[in-house]
């Protein structure tokens, strides 16, 4: 497996895959033809049927400003090697093409296309939750220390960064008020539901708190604004919104939340490694899913649950998001997307109580369930994999 600094990543919203590995490539292919008078881009499948409404457009023309861009929409084209393709021209002064590349937004802001497998680094000998435990176990060790092994010692630099990035995108979140841009007038509720909470007793009070921080990750995320990917845009809100309401709860170290994240991390890896995080390619349970099994896990290593704890935690977290659709009301990443951040963050706080008063002890293992999750995925109508042409998108 890769690194885990791919499954955190820094950028503009609404979303990984529509927005941010579009606007990657525009970038790169822009380095590789300076030259260019215009550029042409065809946008197939997912990214052409709900690029409008994620600003697909938007961020391509931002990565290849100033120069004028040619977009082509062919959301009924769907490339072989993923839904969300892209070709990239060049053209001339005569309109002829110098330079063409064909390139995939595979989910996470994460590029790749038939080759690029040739180019990844792979830095863990383990690629299943297994593997690992049964390392661990002989060697004492547990998830966090797994990764600080494998890692070189800028991950926890980089995790406190990534950190930072998303607590101060909470501490804004839930001062801002009004309409999100789009058509839905759907207004921000991060503010309301932060005023709100003072009003109840402690144990609701907790829960209101731990929805208001991830509705406000999920409402800046719907307008673009800068937010980091856990491990998408779409689901960028749950895993803060436990980490911030811990730590600001309990007597959690900073040092404790960074942990945290890089067992977070590790378990996202896994499923990456092997099925997927695209709402394109799987629906909403590679997206909001994996999110909360990478915040039970945070939440259960916290609490000092052991590393058979955690792992059930992450197995319950994606058995019972299984099927999860991705189908965005007009393509924006508004409904359900926002609203289902909050319930997930809220899920994985129960899956870790559950988990906790266990012995960790459990028949399908969490490596089962990712791969029943992808094959589940495979078997979902692309209807349901963020097109907005069927499901909750589907007009009353």
């Amino acid at each position: 497996m890769e690194t885990i600094k791919k499954i955190y990543k820094k950028g503009y919203g609404p979303s990984s895959s529509h927005t941010m590995g579009p606007n990657y490539a525009a970038i790169e292919f822009k380095s590789r033809n300076p030259q260019a008078s215009r550029f042409r881009v065809t946008l197939h499948g997912s990214l052409a049927a709900t690029g409008k409404g994620h600003g697909t457009d938007k961020a391509i023309i931002r990565g290849l400003d100033p120069v004028e861009v040619d977009i082509i929409w062919k959301p009924d084209v769907v490339l072989p090697f993923h839904t969300n393709g892209m070709l990239f021209e060049a053209l001339d002064e005569t309109g002829a093409v110098t330079d063409s590349w064909t390139i995939y937004s595979v989910g996470g802001g994460e590029l790749a296309n038939e080759t690029t497998h040739t180019d990844e680094i792979h830095i863990y000998p383990h690629s299943t939750i297994t593997e690992i435990l049964e390392f661990i176990e002989k060697e004492g060790l547990t998830f966090w220390e797994y990764v600080a092994l494998y890692e070189d010692e800028s991950i926890w630099d980089y995790l406190r960064e990534m950190w930072e990035s998303m607590r101060q995108t909470i501490v804004e979140g839930i001062r801002e008020e009004g309409v999100l841009p789009g058509g839905l007038h759907l207004r921000r509720k991060a503010r309301q539901y932060y005023v709100r909470a003072s009003s109840y007793k402690e144990s609701l009070q907790n829960r209101a708190l731990v929805t208001a921080y991830a509705l406000a990750t999920s409402e800046r995320n719907a307008v673009g604004g800068t937010i980091v990917t856990a491990p998408t845009c779409g689901s960028s809100g749950v895993l803060p919104a436990v980490l911030y309401h811990l730590l600001t709860k309990h007597d959690f170290t900073e040092t404790n939340c960074l942990r945290a994240m890089a067992t977070a991390g590790l378990f996202a890896n896994v499923i990456k490694t092997n099925a997927s995080i695209s709402g394109a390619e799987v629906g909403c349970q590679g997206e909001v899913g994996s999110a909360c099994v990478m915040a039970a896990v945070a939440a259960c290593q916290l609490f000092g649950g052991s590393p058979q704890q955690i792992e059930y935690a992450a197995e319950m977290a994606m058995e019972h998001n299984l099927g999860l659709t991705c189908d965005p009301l007009c393509g924006l990443v508004q409904i359900p997307c926002i609203e289902r951040n909050a319930i997930a963050a809220l899920r994985a706080l129960d899956i870790n109580i559950y988990a906790m008063m266990s012995d960790g002890k459990h028949l399908i293992s969490f490596d089962k369930v990712v791969r029943t999750m992808n094959l589940t995925g495979k078997d979902l109508p692309s209807l349901y994999k963020e097109t907005s042409l069927g499901g909750l998108a589907l007009p009353d």
